[in-house]
């Protein structure tokens, strides 16, 4: 018990004081859980306080609209996390009169909620012993113990949890589980570690062995594909805008953006400007055509790179759903579009 022991005195003298910290209530604990997935704290935290004034309860939430959801999650990325989020609030308000899982077995049963989320619920809420198992426990266990199996590999997450929960003390679950994650976050980092000022300097396997910079392993990469969209101002008489939503289970799912056209390359401006001035869009043609941005904008998602494009066209004539922009800037958008609609005046477009 002496690394945990350690490791638990290190958290209660550098913690960070986080809202969700405070509170046994599950409801804003796995509001932060899945926040914060895949994203930082510094991020995150004040999406976390936008969504609690919004929805203080599970109920408030569960009765939202999902664009106000995700609206308010513009920009955290990964959006199907806010869908899930948006579903498990409707489940737990309505079939589960608004009572959270008290368990890990249950949680598993949400939408939206895995092995390492029902962990940290179930132990910080309930002080449940079982053990989170995170990329931040990864890599304090694979340096301290120096573990060197491949966390790309399924059956390595198995090895970790075993391990993470004979350290586990069962009477201080919810203590443990958050120092083992703020060592992670804070001291253990993944590069350039200070090792030096490190509570397990004398202790640590990788540290003694110089291989603090090789661990965890993680072998497999992602292959990123290279996509191009080209998006279309459509502005008509009356100075209104078109939007569409997007649909299927693409990126962006239910977010809204300006009418597209996907290259399989990038096409040259003028070709693209020659293509689209022939088009009828809405049984009408543009009678001016330009490109509104004259660099190309790079967007990076976990497995594509977007090469974005907008383009203006303007019409002599209405155009048939067209609205205001004060009525779309309501509306949720991809952030990559959100910044470029922020960064240009659409009221002088």
């Amino acid at each position: 018990m002496e690394f945990s022991n350690s490791l638990i005195n290190w958290y209660l003298l550098n913690k960070r004081d986080l809202p969700w910290r405070n509170t046994v209530n599950p409801y804003p604990i796995w509001l932060s859980e899945i926040m914060l997935q895949q994203t930082r704290v510094a991020q995150g935290l004040p999406y976390f306080m936008a969504f609690m004034e919004a929805f203080p309860t599970v109920f408030d939430l569960a009765n939202a609209k999902e664009e106000q959801v995700l609206k308010l999650w513009q920009g955290l990325g990964y959006y199907s996390r806010a869908r899930n989020l948006h579903a498990t609030a409707k489940f737990i308000a309505t079939s589960l009169n608004g009572n959270f899982p008290s368990n890990y077995k249950e949680l598993l049963q949400l939408k939206g909620i895995g092995e390492y989320t029902a962990a940290a619920i179930a132990s910080f809420a309930y002080n449940e012993p079982v053990a989170v198992v995170d990329g931040n426990v990864f890599r304090v266990l694979s340096r301290y113990f120096n573990v060197d199996s491949d966390i790309s590999d399924g059956k390595t997450k198995k090895e970790f949890q075993i391990l993470a929960q004979e350290l586990l003390p069962k009477n201080n679950a919810a203590l443990f589980n958050q120092a083992i994650m703020e060592f992670g976050a804070l001291q253990c980092v993944p590069k350039n570690p200070n090792c030096e000022n490190c509570i397990f300097s004398s202790s640590c396997a990788a540290l003694q062995y110089k291989k603090v910079n090789t661990l965890p392993v993680k072998s497999k990469k992602i292959k990123v594909t290279n996509k191009y969209f080209n998006y279309l101002i459509l502005k008509d008489v009356q100075g209104n805008f078109v939007v569409q939503k997007r649909e299927g289970k693409g990126i962006w799912e239910n977010l809204y953006e300006f009418p597209l056209i996907e290259t399989e390359e990038l096409v040259s401006e003028i070709d693209f400007l020659n293509q689209i001035a022939l088009q009828d869009f809405y049984n009408l043609k543009p009678v001016e055509v330009f490109v509104l941005n004259n660099n190309l904008i790079q967007h990076k998602l976990s497995h594509q790179k977007l090469h974005i494009r907008f383009f203006q066209l303007n019409f002599d004539q209405k155009i048939s759903g067209s609205q205001p922009f004060s009525e779309i800037q309501k509306l949720p958008f991809p952030i990559v579009i959100h910044n470029f609609m922020q960064s240009h005046d659409f009221n002088s477009l």
